[in-house]
């Protein structure tokens, strides 16, 4: 009987720490709604904003890229002199690109 009263007491407690939990989540939840339509009162703003958002994050990706890929080809463009086999692995690279044209 003691381990019976031992296991109440013990789901009791976690029920109780479950349901405070609960609450300060849903207090968060409010509070972060509350500060999202304070600066967000037109939802055609939020979805504009988010609009340019996008197009500005996909051009900087895109960019951002391209200038990796451009900077590591020129590195390893002037690797090629110093490491003979790398050489030769470009020539075989461009020579199989070549060919399935």
């Amino acid at each position: 009987m003691v381990k019976n009263n031992h296991s109440d007491k013990s789901l009791t407690k976690k029920t109780a720490e479950k349901i405070i939990r609960d609450n300060e989540n849903g207090a968060r939840q409010a509070i972060l709604e509350d500060l999202f339509y304070d600066f967000h009162r037109s939802r055609r703003r939020v979805y504009g904003m988010n609009f340019w958002r996008g197009i500005f994050f996909g051009f900087g990706s895109v960019l951002g890229a391209t200038l990796s890929v451009t900077i590591l080809v020129w590195i390893l463009g002037h690797l090629v002199d110093v490491f003979p086999p790398l050489a030769d692995f470009f020539n075989t690279l461009i020579n199989t690109m070549q060919s399935r044209r």
